[in-house]
């Protein structure tokens, strides 16, 4: 006797994506975060990816942002490629942890469209309306319905994942390479490094640094173009013998240029001995 199998409904994909970005937002005290409702105002607070990719006006109003803040923080006023470094990479790191945090999480893979991401300049806080397209394996319960992509094996799922990223990444990188000042190398060595550190920095949160560092390795375990290096962690062994998982950044955050004595712990010019330092501190 054959069995019917169920379709999942539409608007499940869209309600199941709020579900995780809202427990990324829990979990994640540095992802400054708001889930909004599809078609309501609250998603059209501030810019949307899609300005910052296509108006000048816009991209230099992000860029204006970050130094502003910035300068607040830190009491340093940042060359302007500087503040477009630092913009970027909090933009980077904030969509790597939503499209690899979900994936970690639940493996399903979102595609987030440019539209649905805005960012609050005065705040620092991004706004994403769930959309409804997502990849997932095989087996997943939202597999067969509409907007879902279903993939037999758990490599295609992160190639799908990689894709993604790459995706809504490109526009951004495109608009604002000439204001950052760097090449095309190092501004997706800065997408890696950021989607890489998102998954790391969920496990940790989450009390699994160990499962979180071995799942980012399967994302990139090798350079697999367009980003030019794979997750590469290794470890450091203190006195007391514990192992502490750090790597080094293929894509500069150019922190050290506004406070050159903390260099960040996967920063290329912090040495092994100073990392472990603040490691085991």
């Amino acid at each position: 006797m054959s069995v019917a199998l169920e379709t999942p409904p539409a608007g499940a994909v869209t309600h199941v994506l709020a579900d995780g970005y809202r427990r990324l937002a829990d979990v994640c005290e540095a992802l400054a975060l708001r889930v909004a409702e599809p078609g309501s105002e609250r998603g059209q607070v501030g810019l949307s990816a899609a300005e910052l990719m296509s108006d000048q006006g816009a991209l230099d109003a992000f860029v204006d942002a970050e130094a502003a803040r910035v300068l607040d923080r830190y009491g340093t006023a940042p060359r302007r490629d500087v503040a477009a470094s630092r913009a970027l990479h909090d933009y980077a790191w904030s969509v790597g942890l939503l499209m690899g945090g979900v994936w970690y999480l639940e493996r399903r893979v979102p595609r987030i469209r440019p539209e649905d991401l805005r960012l609050d300049l005065d705040t620092a806080t991004y706004t994403i309306t769930p959309g409804g397209e997502l990849a997932c394996l095989t087996g997943d319960s939202l597999a067969g319905g509409p907007g879902v992509l279903a993939l037999p094996e758990e490599e295609q799922l992160r190639a799908a994942l990689r894709m993604a990223v790459a995706d809504h990444m490109r526009p951004l990188l495109v608009a604002l390479g000439p204001t950052v000042r760097r090449g095309a190398r190092t501004l997706w060595g800065m997408v890696s490094d950021d989607l890489v550190s998102g998954i790391w920095y969920l496990g940790r949160m989450l009390g699994q640094e160990g499962e979180a560092v071995r799942a980012a390795t399967d994302v990139l375990p090798i350079a697999v173009p367009p980003y030019p290096t794979g997750a590469d962690f290794r470890h450091l062994v203190g006195d007391d013998g514990r192992r502490h998982a750090t790597r080094t950044r293929a894509g500069c955050c150019m922190f050290y240029k506004i406070r050159p004595e903390e260099a960040c712990v996967t920063c290329p010019r912090t040495g092994d001995a100073e990392r472990l330092r603040r490691l085991e501190a």
